[in-house]
């Protein structure tokens, strides 16, 4: 029976397993191919085969349902079936009433006091005229006026009316100076004055 050598084992090798094995250094570049062939092979296929469609969940008859997948970092699409896409009843707009006399009176009584400064009166002294027929909302506005600034010393005529609302009413009366716009609202305490500007 012949002896084989380790020569011989080596070609015997060789011949079974193909040139992979014919020395360390091609068995590590044929791994070093096949980590690289593995590793485009993962990056690939999924792009070609493409990733699974969400299926749409059942739901009642006629209605159909939708799945959406989002990308991270990507807000999702806000439904817009739900949400109304206009008003469906035009907004009410208040119904031009007769003016209310307790109204035209704290007009009166307003600009009454508005005009009333005699020489040495303070800032404090006027507003304090002013507060019972203003708005707590309007006074810190009322506070910054110097009645000293104020060009008018009397009220030389009777309210004319613009606009006349349940709660609101808008009026003008004249004075020795400018005439004064002014705007009379409807409060828990009663009617106050919420604004006021000079006219021509």
């Amino acid at each position: 029976m012949p002896i084989r050598t380790n020569r011989g084992r080596t070609a015997v090798y060789r011949r079974l397993w193909g040139w992979p094995l014919r020395s360390p250094r091609h068995l590590m570049g044929t791994l070093v191919f096949l980590a690289i062939l593995v590793t485009a092979l993962g990056i690939v296929l999924p792009k070609v085969v493409g990733k699974p469609q969400a299926k749409a969940s059942p739901g009642g008859p006629g209605t159909t349902t939708s799945v959406t997948t989002t990308r991270p970092g990507i807000a999702a699409p806000v439904p817009t079936s739900n949400l109304p896409t206009r008003l469906s009843t035009p907004l009410a707009t208040p119904t031009p009433t007769a003016p209310n006399g307790d109204a035209i009176r704290v007009a009166k009584e307003w600009a009454a006091a508005w005009v009333n400064h005699p020489a040495g009166i303070t800032s404090e002294q006027w507003l304090a005229q002013l507060k019972p027929f203003t708005t707590e909302e309007y006074l810190p506005v009322m506070s910054t006026v110097d009645p000293a600034n104020i060009p008018a010393t009397k009220v030389t005529g009777e309210p004319v009316v613009g606009t006349s609302y349940p709660s609101s009413v808008q009026l003008t009366i004249p004075t020795d100076g400018p005439k004064l716009a002014i705007t009379v609202v409807s409060t828990n305490a009663g009617w106050r004055v919420a604004d006021y500007d000079q006219a021509s």
